[in-house]
């Protein structure tokens, strides 16, 4: 008998390399997840495992439904509870794991390494009065919301998996329990750095921003100020990132500093959501009562957090503390126009622009302030401009009808045809996005009847956002103007 006959995770492809566990153990806790009574497969990413290696038909099965609920180890994982703080709505807080294990770290055959991570794995040390388990809805809802942003072509975690345990966790109500595998480039987060810092640990912190440095941006190890340049380097990054968001109308929720990662990449969908009507105030997280993390505060709260990570790098940034101060905020203050940059170049797309011309942000405002008083909806308003002849009210509006007149004119200043505009438009202008409305049917009938076929029918219409299927009409509708919807984190 073969020695993969004798193991049937042999053949899962898996391949741990655990660079993380070899920096100092005031990073992490080794702990095992806790094992589920009765572990079955709810979904699984084959498009995602066959990227990373996997073999999904053995893991589609029994076999990838106890690993993927911490039940059986792959051969090479080091289970660990990472450590952190985080400033959580403005008010500082040392965390940690306290649902979620990482296995270790995947590496493919093209050489890219992954964080392999359960979510909802049981107690750590870090759980604090938690039972550390998950439930069904809000792991189903991360995988939506992340498969959805990988389709947008935003950087961001994907799901690999969701198991449920055959256990009930006990909420507002008894739901089924439920762990997801999360895939991220790391989970170094804003709130690591604050972890140590706060503990006054700033050997383990040079070691941690070195790690980070080789990890994520190795073009950095010859520049004359490293750890400066890895503060503007994660700067750039969050700029990239959160215009992205605005782009598509997406809002976070909950953008504490533990859920800023320093790979660029949207970690943790609590009580996120997509906007319809568009309004810079717009929130839907029940949590955030005073709107700290609406979808116009999102800028404004990214430059927050990266404040607090120049904070905790000042020690490595130079000797003499008035120095370093003076050197963070330098940096810190190139952020807006990161931030613009990163804007206006995706706006110019999203209005068929190929070159740059001074007035372009002016004309996306414009079109952006008539669509907050007309109450439109943000994705489908940009959508229709891709047609020769939009339809809806608001396309005939006085108001808008000028404002086109203006761009226009401005497409004309260009060499590119108007099909080659309309071509560009299309490929920035999603037509279909996780509509709150249709997520919450999807997560409905997957919870409460135990029918996964209207979220795996979402799941497929959310695969292929920029191309407009007629058997996709359903997923285009926003909700009525009156629908109130909030959002909940699910912990």
């Amino acid at each position: 008998m073969s020695s993969q006959d004798q193991n049937p995770l042999a053949g899962q492809g898996w391949n741990f390399d655990n660079s993380y566990t070899r920096l100092p153990e005031s990073l992490f806790v080794r702990q095992k997840p806790v094992a589920v009574k009765k572990p079955e497969l709810a979904l699984l990413n084959r498009e995602l495992a066959a990227s990373l290696g996997l073999d999904a038909d053995s893991l589609d099965g029994p076999e990838g439904a106890a690993v993927f609920a911490g039940n059986n180890l792959p051969a090479g994982a080091d289970p660990i509870a990472q450590a952190y703080a985080g400033h959580q709505f403005g008010h500082f807080t040392m965390l940690g794991d306290g649902r979620a294990i990482l296995l270790g770290e995947h590496v493919t055959a093209r050489g890219e390494r992954f964080d392999i991570q359960l979510k909802g794995s049981g107690q750590t040390p870090f759980s604090r009065r938690g039972d550390g388990r998950a439930a069904l809805g809000p792991m189903l809802r991360e995988y939506i919301i992340s498969e959805a942003m990988h389709a947008l072509g935003i950087p961001t975690t994907r799901s690999l998996a969701v198991a449920t345990t055959g256990e009930p966790v006990h909420r507002e109500t008894t739901q089924a329990g439920a762990i997801l595998t999360r895939v991220a480039s790391s989970h170094i987060r804003v709130g690591t750095f604050e972890y140590l810092a706060a503990r006054n640990k700033t050997d383990d912190l040079r070691i941690l921003a070195e790690y980070t440095m080789r990890r994520h941006y190795p073009e950095l190890a010859e520049a004359k100020n490293p750890f400066l340049e890895l503060l503007r380097a994660v700067m750039e990054g969050q700029a990239r990132l959160v215009t992205s968001w605005l782009h598509v109308g997406f809002i976070h929720g909950v953008m504490n500093t533990d859920n800023m990662a320093l790979c660029g990449e949207s970690i943790d969908y609590g009580p996120c959501a997509f906007m319809d009507a568009y309004d810079p105030a717009t929130v839907f997280s029940s949590i955030d009562r005073d709107g700290r993390y609406a979808y116009g505060n999102q800028p404004s709260i990214a430059q927050w957090n990266l404040t607090r990570l120049a904070e905790t790098l000042l020690p490595l940034l130079h000797e003499r503390e008035e120095q370093a101060t003076v050197l963070a905020q330098e940096t810190l203050e190139e952020f807006p126009e990161m931030f613009r940059r990163h804007w206006i170049e995706g706006m110019r797309a999203k209005l068929g622009l190929f070159t740059a011309e001074d007035e372009d942000a002016s004309l996306a405002r414009e079109l952006l302030k008539l669509m907050q008083e007309d109450g439109a909806d943000y994705t489908l308003t940009l959508r229709g401009l891709t047609e020769e002849t939009p339809d809806g009210s608001f396309f005939r509006d006085t108001g808008f009808m000028r404002w086109r007149e203006r761009w226009e004119a401005r497409l004309a200043r260009q060499s590119e045809t108007p099909e080659e505009s309309r071509i560009l438009m299309r490929a920035h202008n999603p037509a279909v996005i996780p509509r709150n409305r249709r997520v919450e049917e999807a997560l409905e009938a997957a919870t409460l009847k135990n029918d996964l076929a209207p979220l795996k029918r979402l799941l497929d219409a959310l695969s292929t956002p920029f191309e407009d299927r007629p058997e996709h009409a359903r997923y285009r509708d926003p909700a009525p103007l009156d629908a109130d919807y909030r959002t909940f984190c699910g912990t």
